[in-house]
């Protein structure tokens, strides 16, 4: 089982009289500790990885992250949106797919996510991660999950701009605090203050 990345911030934060609050110092305290995996950019995860590039999404895939170029149908309605998206799957039909998108959360935030998501992991008989068990309902139905909300994303079949990579178990931590988001008519901090406010319920 893969060491929960908030838990562990958390646990190291505290030793060393950082507290994950929020912050300045305890921010500064957690880019330094995700600088090894800042340093690998999007393309050099891909180009040593070409078998995990494919083109259909089904139901097998529902738990599975998964990057990929996208095109918002909606691009000059919508106030933003990644044409990067780094995505658990979370539901498939015949002309899109339902994920969560990550990318729309803050670090510290993104972290706490994932270590609830864990917890859902369904693991083979090494007890390896194999992807999640997660759905809508499952996601929507607990308190722990609630930072999901402004990371809900429908994406339509016909908008992807590239075939999809596969993130392994073993990477999701590495890929979670890639720098690779690619928000389109606002930076990351005003969409990362937007999803702070709707998690809050303002």
């Amino acid at each position: 089982m893969s060491t929960f990345i908030f838990q562990e911030i958390s646990k190291r934060g505290k030793v060393v009289g950082i507290t994950t609050k929020g912050v300045q110092t305890a921010r500064n305290w957690f880019r330094n500790k995700a600088r090894r995996v800042q340093n690998i950019d999007r393309d050099e995860l891909h180009s040593s990885n070409k078998s995990r590039l494919f083109t259909r999404i089904g139901p097998e895939d529902i738990g599975s992250m998964l990057m990929f170029f996208y095109e918002a149908k909606w691009k000059d309605k919508l106030p933003y949106w990644d044409r990067y998206p780094l995505i658990f799957v979370i539901e498939t039909y015949e002309d899109s797919f339902l994920g969560i998108n990550l990318h729309y959360l803050p670090p510290m935030i993104r972290a706490k996510l994932m270590d609830a998501l864990y917890k859902t992991a369904i693991t083979n008989d090494k007890n390896k991660i194999e992807r999640l068990k997660i759905n809508y309902q499952i996601l929507a139905s607990a308190a722990r999950f609630k930072a999901f909300k402004p990371c809900v994303k429908k994406y339509l079949k016909t908008h992807l701009r590239s075939r999809f990579f596969f993130v392994e178990p073993r990477e999701w931590d590495m890929a979670l605090m890639l720098r690779v988001a690619q928000f389109q008519k606002a930076t990351e901090q005003t969409v990362w203050r937007h999803s702070k406010k709707i998690i809050e319920g303002r």
